[in-house]
This record gives C-alpha cells, structure tokens and sequence, in this order.
C-alpha cells in the first residue's frame, strides 16, 4: 500500500480576505484540487461545493437540500495547479470574493481525469484517488436497486451522495456511520436515521443504493464523495462524550488539519475545525456544514488538536454531550507513520 509522507499534497486549506477581484486567483496548495469546499468567514453564507467532475460552475450547498446551481453566482472558473480561480458574477459575489469578507476553503485531490467506471450496474464517471483513498462519483440513476463504482479499491468508510437535479437532503452512509442502511443527513441536524431504499452495501469495488429518488432516481443526476481510510492520512470513526471539558481523547495517528464532528444519538450541528482558522490550542473557531452561519467561537464546543489526535474540551452536547455518539472525519497535516518520522508531541 502507498504510503503518504506528505499529506498536504492530497488535502490543504486555503484562506483569504475578498477583493471583488472576477476572475482571482487563488494559490498555495501543493496540488491541483478536484474538491473545493468554500464558506465565508466573517458573516452568515451559504457553503459552496464545486468539483472537477461536474466543473466549477455548477455548485452545490452542504447547508442547503436545494438542486445543483448552474451559472452566474459566485463560482470557479478553472482548477490550478496550485489552486483555484474564482469569479464573482453578477447574480453573487458574496459566496466566493465579497470586499471586506473573509473565506476558507477546503481542498480534496483526486485524479485529475476522469475515466468511465462498469464496476457496478449503473456506470459512473470517476476521478479516483487509490492512494489518498478519495473518489468523486458522477451517475443517472435507474429507480431499481443498483450498484455503483467508486474506483478507490477498497471499501469506503464514508460515502457523501447528492440528488443534483432535484430538492434533496445530502446523505451521509459508510462503515464509519453504522449499519449499511443507516445515514445521516449534511444539510440537517437529524441523528442517525435509517432507509431500507437508500444504501444497500458497500464493497472495495462499489456502492450499493436503492430505489429512494435521493440516491437514484431514474433519469437523474447524482454525485458522491467516497473516502477509504489511508493510515497517516486519514481516519473516520466515533468516539462517546463524557460531558466534561476533560473529555475523550481520539487516537487518529497523525496531527490533524481538518476535523467534522457530528452527534449521532440527537440532533445537533456538524462542527468543522481546522489548522489554518485555529492557529493555537485551544481551537474553538468552527463553522457549520449545516448552517450558513458565519464562523464562531461557540462555547462548550472546544477541542485540542494534537501531534496524534484531538481531545474534546467542552462540554456542548454538539462535540461532547455525556453518552452520546459521535462520529469524525479527520485529514492530517502531519503523519505519525512514514520516512519523514513526525515526533508524537503536542501542537
């Protein structure tokens, strides 16, 4: 198996002050980005999701169930080879570049092509990253149950699915979530619910969904993000709160750069943290894959990240309510495993 001795070149964050400037370019990432995640900082937006697979201009919103948009309203224009352009639009500028507003933006590489994936019974358009374990999957669906191939050669942990042609939730599915028809949902607060017509399996090879219009309605247009966990790279699981600013310490084997926590047991927020918006420990700025709320200090919600983990430190039933279950996402900056040797010390 690869081994990663250098994440950022695979996953990286990317921070910025807007400008108004159509088109502008954005660089400092070590890669050409497939995935770009934008959310405004300073004040209350709607997150911006654009991938290489459906081009730049058709966005999707994590907070949002509405259909993909499609043309003027804040968008990327191309895909660098160390970052990304954007141009504002006259439909919306706030999204991606406003004057005087702040922005994040969170970067995922897969392979910079695509190829025609006949794994499953549906075929898929993939652009598939085997060593960082990341696919992006485009598919019409068929209405009857079917399967679906992801390309990443191993089984998902975590499988993120959008309806693009309709009004319809996200849906969150994979090992690290539950049982095989269990799900979550992006756009929404809900704990962990279940659909017998929504995902059928997963295998190293594909996806198995059902009949449900959100995951394959006949006709339309579907994408999916698949992650396979990579050691020293990237780890999804769950961890159970205590209720106590010393709460549970959560072993990921490397240093994280980027962390989304969810309850499972009840309803609450999808918190996201990351290194670039948190310089020091305690990190407790965060931002809402759910909302379109701007990014706050949210006390109770307070983590430590760690040369090893991250250990939670407040006591909001959102990141640690006593008994609850929680599930993460966690990409590294550093490794605790391969040749460059990171030392296990704290942040």
């Amino acid at each position: 198996m690869a081994q990663i001795n250098k994440p950022t070149d695979y996953f990286d964050t990317l921070t910025w002050s807007g400008d108004n400037t159509s088109p502008r370019s954005l660089t400092g990432l070590d890669f050409q980005p497939d995935w770009v995640w934008i959310k405004r900082r300073s004040s209350a937006k709607d997150h911006g999701l654009f991938d290489s697979v459906r081009e730049g201009t058709k966005k999707l919103e994590s907070n949002s169930n509405d259909a993909e948009i499609n043309g003027d309203n804040g968008q990327i224009s191309s895909f660098n080879s160390d970052g990304f352009s954007v141009i504002t639009g006259t439909a919306d500028n706030s999204g991606v570049n406003a004057t005087s507003s702040t922005y994040v933006g969170w970067n995922w590489l897969a392979s910079n092509t695509t190829a025609s994936n006949t794994d499953g019974s549906i075929t898929s358009t993939v652009s598939a990253n085997t060593t960082s374990g990341f696919s992006i999957v485009s598919y019409t669906g068929t209405g009857a149950n079917a399967t679906v191939g992801h390309g990443l050669g191993a089984i998902p942990k975590i499988v993120i699915i959008k309806n693009r042609d309709r009004v319809s939730s996200w849906h969150v599915g994979g090992d690290a979530i539950g049982s095989v028809n269990q799900y979550l949902n992006l756009n929404g607060t809900n704990a962990i619910d279940s659909a017998s017509t929504g995902f059928q399996s997963f295998s190293s090879t594909t996806f198995g969904i059902g009949s449900d219009t959100d995951w394959n309605a006949s006709g339309e247009s579907i994408i999916a993000y698949c992650f396979a966990e990579k050691k020293g790279f990237s780890k999804f699981g769950s961890y159970t709160g205590n209720g106590n600013d010393d709460g549970a310490f959560v072993y990921t084997g490397f240093k994280p750069a980027w962390i989304m926590v969810k309850d499972t047991t009840n309803a609450s927020e999808w918190n996201i943290y990351d290194i670039k918006r948190n310089q020091f420990n305690v990190t407790n700025l965060e931002l809402e894959a759910n909302t379109s709320d701007a990014e706050a200090n949210i006390s109770g919600r307070e983590i430590d990240i760690l040369s090893n983990g991250f250990k939670l430190r407040g006591t909001s039933g959102f990141t640690n309510f006593s008994g609850s279950n929680y599930i993460y996402m966690a990409f590294a900056e550093q490794p605790l495993v391969g040749t460059n040797n990171i030392p296990a010390t704290a942040r």
